[in-house]
């Protein structure tokens, strides 16, 4: 999307068809499982007795214009702190960076964001770090939530899935996803974000989705409904 968005700013073409695709293999699996970060039973993100990620599958393509939409690509951040080949900076600070950036890009303040679709991978530590990058930049007043639950972590795929499930709660004035933690209570080890935990509607027209990956490398996109 970012691509897209830089090849259509600087004029080099007018539509860009952006997506990702990623299929369920051996190679990932046991990949995920020798660092000890695969869950057996469903992902349960920012829940006490998370265990790590349940690998997925999916695609998804959008296209991104130059003439206006109803559904915006209002900012963007990125950054690569490069502080680990497979944990993020203990502190956030690549995070923190995306996220700012992206805020600053899109002329917003944190209270105007009405959802924040976090990273939420279910491994301890992402999420405890994303938990205090959130609280520290949003407080608890930004709704939130992981929709790891309910897809797996697509990993190639999973940015722009997740873009997609941010424009769908847009464009149809989905209920936000609430985070499921019927299987495993919320952390209490983890600062008290706006997390999701029963329907409600998107009250702010704008949405915050972050993906955090592998290696320091961090993207945040911040999307609006325009009408």
């Amino acid at each position: 999307m970012i691509s897209g968005r830089r090849l259509i700013e600087a004029d080099l073409v007018d539509v860009a068809i952006v997506g990702g695709a990623d299929t369920l293999s051996r190679m990932p699996v046991n990949g995920f499982n020798s660092l000890e970060s695969l869950s057996t039973t469903r992902c349960q993100p920012f829940g006490r007795d998370r265990c790590g990620i349940t690998v997925g599958e999916g695609a998804a393509l959008m296209l991104l214009t130059r003439e206006p939409q109803s559904i915006a690509l209002l900012g963007v951040g990125e950054s690569s702190d490069a502080h680990h080949i497979s944990a993020p900076h203990p502190e956030g600070e690549g995070a923190v960076r995306a996220i700012r950036q992206a805020l600053a890009d899109a002329g917003l303040h944190p209270h105007e964001i009405g959802y924040i679709n976090l990273h939420g991978t279910a491994t301890s530590l992402n999420d405890r770090v994303e938990a205090r990058v959130i609280h520290d930049l949003f407080g608890s007043s930004v709704p939130c939530s992981s929709t790891k639950h309910l897809t797996g972590h697509t990993l190639g795929a999973a940015g722009i899935t997740e873009a997609a499930i941010s424009m769908l709660i847009l464009e149809r004035r989905l209920p936000l996803p609430v985070q499921d933690f019927s299987q495993s209570p919320f952390d209490p080890a983890l600062p008290e974000n706006g997390i999701v935990r029963q329907s409600q509607p998107l009250a702010r027209p704008t949405i915050l989705s972050n993906s955090f990956a592998f290696g320091g490398n961090n993207v945040s996109i911040l999307l609006g409904r325009m009408a």
